[in-house]
């Protein structure tokens, strides 16, 4: 072989070589652009660009004046990127004890030696700590504000590697007034209360913003790519009354802890429009005191005991063979039923009374008696015409948890010969205080049942966007005869009955006391010596024109005082007063001339007084130009008196304030002294005497300090 051919040869191995290498690249740039094209590009815009989740404002859950229940506040989460393109060694190096010193000082948590080490230690090894947290809890915006000046954090995100991240907080500006029905927001939203069945309107919808990488592995946003603007979340207007609710609290947090009572609920509702304008809820803690943690109004059903009693009095009016009237003999107070004895609260019985005086002294012998008269044989008949008031069925209330009522039905598990006579005077069914509220509502109602109402409407930037109107569940639940008899009676339950004890001069209020034994579990309503109670009270007022309904339910009042009318009455009557008191339309305007007297008057300056009979519209007789006046009355205006003494007198300072008796014996020279407080009753130095400067004057007020 010649050289020639031999380097002929190799080259033709080069250029085999080349022309495959060169196939092969361009096999490789066809599959890339063909085959896995569409995948890489996507991986490689997953590199360059990231789409940012923007969360949208959550509403705010508003009183039915305004006022915020529950609004959403800014916090921020402090965090730095320690390997930032602009937070050089010489930066870190020069700042960093500044830095400790600052955050120790604001935060108080530890020292500043231990917040320079931890920093240093993170930028050390901060490969995979290029957001680490540098601050114990979240700030808000004026603290931030204060931080973002600090050393090193001052130079921002790049050169000071600072990045504060905003969380939202819910907050309740009430702190715990009405909390369990406002309900909890956690992860993915609302928990309980209107946070959860509102959920949906209070959250809103989250924006997107798409953000590119830039060297410095830093994210700058993209305006120009597919950018979605969050959109907050409704404002929920409720139908809560602030004072109200304030009232129902306090009212059941006071009564709750002089009963010692294991926990207890309180509702307010309008009769017209089933509007909750107040639901409480408490139960006690291990250290006694009282909080809110579950919606016993909503979410507990109990055998309600007395209350029932009225249902069973429209079942009886009904069948139109009962009047009120009538008589029925209650003997002792006790009745044998199989193995079950039934009993009084009255030692010895009520004896002959009529249906009416049956049900104001809620007597459970009487009442039996009454059923077993009317229905025995027809048990069908008597929960049927339970099941006609809707006391088998739910409100629908909108809080989640809503426990459905449990009345049972002849021929079903459980029941007995003793379950018609055990239903009629509250036993052997179970309805929540909100369902038994419900009933009692229809009544005062005239008889239209409501269903209860706790959300009025939704609005955007105080627009109402959309309102929610009152619902009617039965247009009647019974005949206006039957009604106009139930509302005599409950009437009677305050003016004569059980009740007697919340009956007051101003307005009158109808209702119907419920003591009940707790059954516990399988030792019955009794273990060993032990017996629950509930006490409640459910009613309305005025009585005779009802604007509100009301039911106070207690469990596990002490056992010494138990009954409804002691336990549960006087926090309704509480609620109720506190209603009638802040109420102007239910007071009588006063007709006539006005006032019948004229009020008294302190004596004191001409231009002070003038000013106030002025502003309160009040006669007062103009005077001539003096200065200090005494005041009388006469039948038309008050009259001003000129006060005259030379400087070189005592002068006259009974009938004034204390401020103006000090005034004018102080600019003579004196010295005062006082006992009380109100108006000048005597002074010690007689009106006229010659001035001794530097001597003491004492003053006897009208009213003494406690």
């Amino acid at each position: 072989m010649t050289i020639k051919n031999d380097i002929l040869i190799r080259i033709a191995i080069v250029y085999f070589v080349l022309l495959l290498v060169g196939v092969a690249i361009i096999v490789k740039i066809l599959t890339i652009q063909v085959v896995e094209g569409g995948e890489l590009r996507e991986k490689a815009k997953k590199i360059t660009y990231r789409d940012i989740i923007v969360e949208a404002n959550r509403g705010d859950i508003l009183a039915a004046d305004g006022r915020v229940l529950a609004t959403s506040i800014p916090y921020y989460e402090l965090r730095m990127d320690l390997r930032a393109a602009g937070l050089t060694d010489s930066i870190f190096k020069a700042n960093i004890d500044s830095l400790a010193i600052c955050l120790s000082k604001f935060f108080g948590d530890r020292s500043w030696y231990s917040y320079r080490s931890e920093l240093n230690n993170a930028r050390k090894y901060a490969k995979n700590k290029r957001y680490y947290p540098i601050a114990p809890r979240k700030v808000n915006y004026i603290e931030l504000k204060e931080i973002s000046k600090f050393p090193i954090l001052r130079f921002g995100p790049n050169k000071g590697g600072f990045i504060p991240v905003q969380v939202n907080r819910r907050i309740l500006p009430h702190k715990s007034l009405c909390a369990r029905t406002i309900g909890k927001v956690g992860e993915g939203g609302g928990r309980v209360g209107i946070e959860k069945a509102m959920d949906w309107a209070l959250r809103g919808k989250d924006g997107l913003r798409v953000h590119s990488r830039i060297p410095g592995n830093n994210w700058v946003e993209v305006k120009s790519m597919n950018k979605v603007e969050p959109e907050d979340g409704f404002d929920v207007l409720t139908t809560i009354d602030v004072q109200l609710q304030d009232v129902a609290e306090a009212a059941l947090r006071k009564h709750l802890a002089g009963h010692g009572a294991g926990h207890g609920c309180a509702i307010v509702m309008e009769v017209a429009t089933g509007d909750i304008k107040a639901i409480a809820n408490l139960r006690r803690n291990e250290d006694g005191t009282y909080d809110e943690v579950y919606n016993y109004a909503v979410g507990e059903s109990t055998e309600p005991g007395s209350t029932m009693k009225t249902a069973t009095l429209i079942a009886l009016l009904e069948e139109g063979n009962i009047n009120l009237n009538d008589t029925i003999d209650t003997g002792d107070g006790k009745l044998a039923l199989w193995d079950h004895v039934v009993s009084d609260s009255k030692i010895g019985g009520h004896g002959k009374i009529t249906v009416k005086e049956v049900f104001e002294v809620s007597s459970n012998v009487g009442v039996i008696k009454l059923v077993q008269k009317v229905f025995k044989g027809r048990e069908k008949d008597f929960v049927n015409k339970l099941y006609e008031l809707n006391l088998n069925k739910p409100t629908g209330f909108i809080i989640p948890g809503e426990v459905k009522p449990q009345i049972r039905y002849p021929g079903d598990k459980g029941w007995s010969g003793l379950s018609m006579p055990m239903m009629s005077i509250g036993y052997e069914v179970r309805l929540t205080p909100l369902q038994m509220l419900t009933f009692y509502n229809a009544i005062a109602n005239n008889g239209r049942m409501v269903k209860p109402r706790l959300v009025k409407a939704l609005l955007r930037h105080g627009q109402v966007v959309e309102s929610y109107s009152p619902e009617v569940i039965q247009s009647a639940i019974c005949s206006n005869s039957t009604l106009r008899k139930v509302r005599e009676v409950l009437e009677g339950v305050v003016e004569n009955g059980t009740a007697k004890n919340l009956r007051n001069p101003r307005y009158k209020i109808a209702g119907k006391t419920g003591t009940a034994q707790i059954a516990m579990g399988k030792s019955g309503y009794r273990k060993g010596n032990v017996i629950n109670y509930q006490a409640s009270f459910v009613g309305y007022f005025p009585a005779e024109d009802p604007k509100y309904s009301c039911i106070v339910v207690v469990n596990s009042p002490s056992n010494s005082v138990y009954y409804g009318n002691l336990v549960a009455g006087p926090i309704f009557k509480e609620i109720s007063d506190k209603v009638y008191a802040t109420s102007p339309e239910w007071f009588t305007e006063l007709k006539g001339d006005g006032l019948v007297e004229l009020p008294q008057s302190k004596s004191g300056h001409i231009s002070s007084l003038s000013y106030v009979f002025k502003e309160l519209d009040l006669p007062f007789k103009k005077a001539k130009s003096t200065s200090w006046v005494q005041t009388k009355r006469d039948s038309t205006q008050v009259v001003p008196i000129p006060l005259k003494y030379p400087k070189n007198l005592v002068p006259r300072v009974i009938g004034m304030g204390l401020r103006d008796a000090i005034f004018q014996l102080e600019s003579r020279g004196l010295k005062v002294a006082f006992n009380g407080y109100g108006t000048v009753r005597s002074q010690s130095v007689l009106p006229g005497s010659r001035v001794v400067k530097g001597s003491t004057v004492y003053l006897e007020m009208t009213k003494k300090f406690d």
